[in-house]
């Protein structure tokens, strides 16, 4: 299953146009046949030249291009954490996913009305902020009054396991979200059950008008979610889900005209999703030959079996060997023969980390 990310917003701010940007441009489902497509998921295909440029050299049969979801999680209002709007079912839905997408609204528009009266990015911010933190309280106040039942046996594990707790919910208690806390690797584990939200990774995405799609950064409130986010060390995307909608309706030459008319290299879309994999820690390695070439994500860290289990788990199960040159070194080359005579591809074994754009061919024996 691709990694997802939830995209959560109030009312007005622009989530839903650009859940529906998402949709529209989405790839193709047929190429994901491990993607049961739900209304509220939408499968986008990750933007990456390298995968053009192979494609361009060992002109394959099929191109398979990495996948992303995206899922839409509706019904937060004030008082989601108590059940308020359609709650349960949005913290049961951003529970699923691996990391938030924040929508925060940076446009004026009469005709469009804001929830609160007024167009206040950190006050949208802070809204939904808060719903997560008392849901995350919720959820840690219950799990140390369970912990400390269990600790009567002098388990040390259970006793290290409500120490941590604790300094969540003191995080909590001031307002701050879980992955503000610092957490050793270990003490992760020890709490990862609870599928915290706040401890879930963010990326802001300012949604600004249409006029400035090309130049948002004297928007006096991109400047602000900037601000508010560096705090926290996020990122933010400045990002119109009008003009996005607009994008995700043209194909090939019209598309790149209407991109150049707005003075925009690339789409919003594409930023969001690159900023997306990068808030996950993830790589991208390829498999390249005249039947296929395809793209496949894994996190940034994986040895040579994991990765090759990715594509089947006898690639694991039986994993001798990896054959591996980096894109660089392949796209330099222009051919693999070439990459061959000059002693560019390597042979890994099990303890070789995968790097971001590696081209591998797995040897395995099962």
């Amino acid at each position: 299953m691709p990694l997802s990310c939830g995209i959560v917003g109030l009312p007005n701010v622009g989530k839903s146009t650009l859940f529906n940007a998402i949709t529209q441009a989405g790839a193709e489902s047929a190429n994901y046949p491990f993607c049961t497509i739900d209304p509220n998921v939408g499968v986008v295909e990750v933007p990456d030249e390298r995968l053009n440029k192979l494609v361009e050299l060992v002109v394959p049969k099929s191109i398979v291009p990495t996948a992303f979801e995206f899922v839409d999680i509706a019904g937060l209002v004030a008082g989601a954490s108590k059940g308020e709007g359609l709650g349960n079912k949005f913290l049961a839905h951003i529970r699923e996913v691996d990391a938030i997408v924040h929508v925060v609204r940076c446009f004026q528009d009469e005709n469009i009305t804001h929830v609160a009266g007024k167009v206040n990015p950190i006050s949208d911010i802070e809204t939904i902020n808060l719903e997560l933190i008392l849901a995350d309280i919720d959820s840690v106040e219950k799990k140390i009054d369970r912990s400390r039942k269990n600790m009567k046996g002098g388990d040390k594990k259970v006793a290290q396991e409500v120490e941590v707790l604790e300094r969540i919910k003191d995080v909590l208690y001031a307002d701050k979200p879980a992955r503000s806390l610092e957490l050793t690797d270990d003490e992760q584990l020890l709490v990862r059950d609870l599928h915290l939200l706040t401890m879930k990774p963010v990326l802001y995405a300012a949604n600004v008008s249409e006029e400035e799609a090309a130049n948002s950064e004297d928007n006096e409130y991109v400047q602000m979610v900037r601000q508010f986010a560096a705090e926290e060390g996020a990122e933010v995307v400045p990002i119109s889900a009008k003009v996005e909608s607009e994008i995700a309706e043209l194909d090939g030459e019209d598309k790149q005209m209407f991109l150049e008319e707005l003075g925009m290299q690339e789409s919003g879309l594409n930023r969001l999703i690159r900023a997306a994999y990068k808030l996950l820690g993830l790589y991208t390695y390829f498999t390249a030959g005249v039947q296929e070439v395809r793209a496949w994500t894994i996190v940034k860290g994986t040895k040579a079996p994991q990765a090759a289990g990715v594509i089947h788990t006898d690639f694991e199960r039986g994993f001798i060997r990896a054959e591996i040159v980096s894109y660089d070194d392949l796209a330099a080359a222009g051919s693999m023969a070439i990459v061959r005579e000059r002693g560019q591809l390597r042979l890994e074994g099990k303890e070789y980390v995968v790097q971001d754009g590696d081209v591998i061919h797995f040897r395995f024996n099962v």
